[in-house]
C-alpha cells in the first residue's frame, strides 16, 4: 500500500489583499489611541529596536507591514513603554486589539495558530502571577502545562519564546535548574534539527550547552537531548456520549498513540488504515490509540468513528481550542507516543511511526 499523507494547517495565512506577497502584516484596534504612536520592535540578541510606526487614527486602528525574514521571529507592539509580544511565522496577517487603559495586560491575537498560542502562555503566566508574583516561576501547574505546548512543538518559535520569558527578573525556564535545563534541552535539539539554519539555534546550543551540569547526564559534550514531559489530560466523548480522559487510558495502558485528525480530508483513510495496521500489530502488546477529532460535521464523525476499533472522540466548538493549544497542534495530522505517563516523542510522519514504536514496546 502506498503510505499517503496530509497535512491540514490550523493558521488563516494571509495569502491574498495583504500588499506584498512576501510581508506580514500587524494591524488591530486599540481604544482610546486616537492620534497616539505605536512602535513595532525586533529584537537582536535581546536588545529590541524600532522597526516601523504608526500613528493610531481616529479609531485607533493601525497597520503595519514588513518584509518576511525567511525565519519566524518574535516582535512586540510599544505604546508609552507597555509591549504586547507576538510572533510572526512568515506572511500571516496577526491581529493585536487592546486598550491604551490596560494595553500590556488584555489584549488578544488572532490571524495564527502561534498567535493565539502565544496569548495563551502569557495570559497563563498573568493568572499565575496574580496569585505568586515572581514565584510563578516555581508553579507546578503551570510549568505542566507550559511543558506540554514546548514538546508539542519543541522547534516552533513559541517553544523559543517560552524559554526566554521571564516573569519579573527571573527566567521561566532556568538554565542553571536541572530540570529546567532538560526542557531547554529539548528545544535546542529540535531547532539543531529542523531549524539548522535559524540565528536562533547557534544561541540555543551555546545556552544548553554552558549550563549542563555533569551530574544530569553521561551524554557526550557536544550532545543535545529531549526530555519527556507530564501528560496533560484531554477528556472528550466518544460517539456513544461516553467521556474518556487521556490520563486514564494512559495509566492502564503503557504506550498510548495521542492523535489529533480530521476525517473529512482526502487523504484522512488512507492515514488511519496505517493506524490500523499499527493498532492490529501492537494491541495485544499493551497499545492504545486516543484519535482527536477536530471536524465541522458531527454527524459525519459519529459515521466514521463507530467503525474503528480504537478510542476516538470528538473535540467540536464548545470544546474549544484548548486542547490543542496544550499540544502546541498547528497543524494536522499531529500524533504523539506517550510511554508510562509521560509523552516521549511527537511523530509527524505517519510511515514512521511503528519504527519509532519499536523504542517503547518492550
Amino acid at each position: 500500500m502506498k503510505k499517503t499523507l496530509f497535512s491540514v494547517t490550523l493558521a488563516a495565512l494571509c495569502i491574498t489583499g495583504c500588499g506584498d506577497s512576501n510581508s506580514w502584516t500587524v494591524n488591530g484596534t486599540i481604544d482610546g489611541g486616537a492620534g497616539k504612536t505605536i512602535v513595532l520592535e525586533a529584537a537582536d540578541n535581546g536588545t529590541w529596536y524600532p522597526v516601523d510606526s504608526t500613528t493610531l487614527d481616529s479609531s485607533g486602528k493601525y497597520s503595519m507591514s514588513e518584509k518576511n525574514v525567511g525565519y519566524p521571529d518574535i516582535y512586540r507592539l510599544n505604546l508609552d513603554g507597555q509591549a504586547i509580544y507576538f510572533p510572526i511565522d512568515s506572511i500571516e496577517t496577526v491581529t493585536v486589539n487592546s486598550s491604551v487603559a490596560a494595553f500590556s495586560s488584555d489584549y488578544t491575537l488572532s490571524g495564527s495558530t502561534e498567535a493565539e498560542m502565544l496569548m495563551h502562555v502569557d495570559n497563563s503566566i498573568r493568572e499565575t502571577m496574580a496569585h505568586k508574583g515572581e514565584d510563578a516561576t516555581r508553579d507546578s501547574i503551570l510549568k505542566r502545562e507550559l511543558g506540554g505546548m514546548l514538546l508539542g512543538d519543541p522547534a516552533g518559535i513559541v517553544a523559543y519564546y517560552i524559554i526566554n520569558r521571564k516573569v519579573g527578573n527571573r527566567q521561566l525556564y532556568d538554565p542553571s535548574d536541572k530540570n529546567d535545563l532538560k526542557i531547554i534541552g529539548a528545544v535546542a535539539n529540535a531547532f539543531n534539527n529542523h531549524r539548522p539554519n535559524d540565528p536562533r539555534t547557534g544561541y540555543l546550543k551555546r545556552l544548553f550547552l554552558a549550563n549542563r551540569r555533569a551530574q544530569s547526564t553521561s551524554l557526550a559534550s557536544d550532545t543535545i537531548y529531549v526530555s519527556e514531559t507530564p501528560l496533560l489530560d484531554i477528556k472528550l466523548s466518544d460517539n456513544t456520549g461516553h467521556t474518556h480522559s487521556l490520563t486514564q487510558v494512559a495509566s492502564k495502558h503503557r504506550i498510548v498513540i495521542l492523535n489529533f485528525t480530521m476525517y473529512n480530508v482526502d487523504a484522512s483513510p488512507a492515514f488511519n488504515m496505517e493506524l490500523a495496521r499499527i493498532y492490529e500489530k501492537r494491541h495485544l502488546s499493551g497499545l492504545e490509540i486516543y484519535q482527536v477529532s477536530v471536524d465541522d460535521d458531527e454527524f459525519q464523525w459519529k459515521q466514521s468513528a463507530k467503525n474503528l476499533p480504537w478510542i476516538t472522540v470528538y473535540n467540536s466548538k464548545v470544546d474549544g481550542a484548548t486542547n490543542l493549544l496544550n499540544y502546541n497542534v498547528a497543524q494536522l495530522p499531529a500524533t504523539f507516543i506517550i510511554c508510562d505517563g509521560e509523552v516521549v516523542a511527537r511523530v509527524d510522519d505517519i510511515t514512521g511511526l511503528d519504527s519509532a514504536l519499536d523504542k517503547y514496546m518492550k
